[in-house]
């Protein structure tokens, strides 16, 4: 058996990778570490994208993500990934370098779900910073109008990274967070 495993869940603004991480964490061995347990800390004293900010923001994640691996913790790392950013590209590598193996699980949903989901009393409650929802709204417009989301959209600066790991597509658009959930458990034990 692995010693440890990291699971990146990516995926757009609100394709639902914390609700779905959840539901995985919660019928596994794997614990949850998303995007949004070190972005919400940071914001009211530095603001979003400001220089601290993203610097403490990678430092924070790196050093969860090493004390994981350290101490052989199966861990579900979720994270919104521009793929066509090679800055991006940068920092993902940099995660993932720290465990002995790991497997990415996108997941897919259009706009529309997204921007509906975006409202949710899940995402409100445990992540401040959606709470202004013109603000999260534009957000998630932008991202999607700004960064490829997703590995369908073609050729892209990560497609060498996602070729070396196992890699799984989810649609989530009308199936429920359990029923991801139970795909996601039941290709990681293909992995193992």
């Amino acid at each position: 058996m692995l010693r440890h495993m990291l699971l990146v869940l990516f995926g757009p603004p609100a394709v639902g990778k914390m609700t779905i991480g959840r539901a995985v964490a919660e019928s596994s061995s794997f614990r949850l570490f998303h995007n949004h347990m070190t972005i919400e800390p940071l914001l009211e004293t530095f603001g979003y994208g400001t220089p601290p900010f993203t610097t403490l923001n990678r430092e924070f994640r790196r050093r969860v993500l090493e004390e994981a691996a350290r101490h052989d913790v199966d861990l579900i790392f979720s994270v919104v990934w521009a793929l066509d950013s090679q800055d991006d590209l940068v920092e993902v590598e940099d995660y993932v370098g720290i465990f002995e193996r790991v497997a990415f699980v996108e997941l897919r949903a259009d706009l529309d779900t997204r921007l509906a989901r975006n409202r949710t009393e899940e995402r409100l409650l445990h992540k401040a910073s959606k709470r202004d929802l013109e603000w999260s709204d534009d957000n998630v417009r932008q991202m999607e109008a700004t960064w490829q989301m997703t590995s369908a959209d073609g050729d892209h600066v990560a497609s060498e990274l996602l070729d070396q790991h196992p890699h799984l597509v989810l649609d989530t658009v009308g199936v429920s967070p359990a029923e991801s959930a139970a795909s996601i458990i039941e290709w990681v034990d293909t992995l193992r």
